[in-house]
């Protein structure tokens, strides 16, 4: 197989930040994958890695690690998607949006193969999926953070950026201007326990359903505290990277967040569903900001989901592509084969 890759630049239509910091520009790598048949047939596969410095890479790393896949592309069988994620993962462990690239790549090629799209292809209901939650970051003052929300007027559930000295405020500002909203909140690990239970009151009072990760990735015992002690359900993220995390996390937190670029393919994205299923647990996807060919490949899977935060390319000013997308929250699919993903 032929492995073509290239860096784009894109951006957020306000200033993206999370506890961790923020930016309005993003870097992403647009794969494409093409192997004898396509000679024949004119198809490529496309992916994307969507990199993130939270879990080591960059635009420039992501470039490396395809280089270094290229070797093992260059002799496998296109059909093989699940050997060539193993050899790939073997080559380098961590590089995680990287890996995802190749395999969004190889389904949607296997899938235009055949003519139908990816859902359909797995067989499931493309009409069966959840809403798709819209992200408020966090803004510098209050007058704009009310204004972003009425931008969000349309989805009718809001995910809330935490991890400032005005979390309480900002969630009480959130429901003024969006009464009616489903809320969700997301400290992207940058509470403490205290401040977790401190908080529990103003997010029942505003109606908040979902606490994500308010905890560092590595404090279960603190995690299972604060789950022990809320009324809303606690789902992890970055304590939650694949399949064998999950689990050590059944009984710690309610449910899990999945995402292609932390859990490195489409392969391993469905079997933390099967697992996350397996124990019980709430079950949902998210994404970093990417466009909608890298939201399209998580797209594919979500009627197996209980939650959706499918909103990356949503964010964006300037996003090169055309495809699965989230109108209001719905997550669209459509008949095209693939991931059913075109350039603008």
């Amino acid at each position: 197989m032929q492995l073509h890759a290239e860096i784009l630049t894109v951006h957020t239509r306000h200033p993206f930040v999370i506890a961790r910091g923020g930016t309005s520009e993003f870097k992403t790598v647009w794969v494409r994958l093409r192997d004898a048949q396509s000679a024949d047939d004119g198809l490529e596969g496309w992916g994307e890695a969507a990199p993130s410095r939270f879990y080591g890479e960059t635009a420039e790393s992501v470039m490396t690690a395809l280089a270094r896949f290229t070797p093992v592309l260059e002799q496998a069988d296109g059909w093989s998607i699940d050997a060539i994620e193993r050899e790939i993962e073997k080559v380098l462990r961590w590089n995680a949006s990287a890996r995802c690239a190749i395999s969004a790549a190889l389904h949607d090629l296997a899938a235009k193969r055949l003519g139908v799209p990816l859902w359909k292809l797995w067989g499931l209901d493309g009409t069966a999926t959840p809403r798709s939650s819209f992200t408020i970051g966090i803004a510098p003052d209050d007058e704009t953070l009310r204004a972003r929300v009425r931008d969000a007027a349309a989805y009718p559930i809001l995910k809330i950026k935490l991890g400032t000295a005005r979390d309480a405020d900002i969630v009480r500002i959130v429901r003024e201007e969006a009464p009616t909203a489903t809320l969700r909140v997301d400290a992207n690990a940058a509470w403490t326990v205290k401040h977790a239970l401190s908080m529990l009151d103003v997010l029942t009072t505003n109606g908040v359903d979902m606490l994500e990760q308010p905890l560092p990735p590595h404090d279960h015992d603190g995690l299972r505290f604060v789950r022990e002690r809320s009324p809303i359900d606690v789902v992890a993220d970055e304590s939650c990277i694949v399949a064998t995390d999950i689990p050590k996390l059944h009984g710690v937190v309610d449910g899990v967040n999945i995402k292609l670029a932390k859990c490195g393919s489409v392969r391993e994205a469905l079997r933390m569903i099967a697992v996350a299923r397996a124990h019980g647990m709430r079950v949902m996807c998210g994404c970093m900001v990417e466009t909608t060919l890298g939201i399209a490949a998580a797209a594919h899977f979500a009627p197996l989901l209980d939650d959706a935060d499918l909103d990356g390319a949503a964010l964006l000013a300037d996003d090169p592509f055309t495809g699965p997308a989230i109108p209001a929250g719905r997550i669209t699919l459509h008949d095209a084969p693939g991931l059913g993903v075109q350039r603008r």
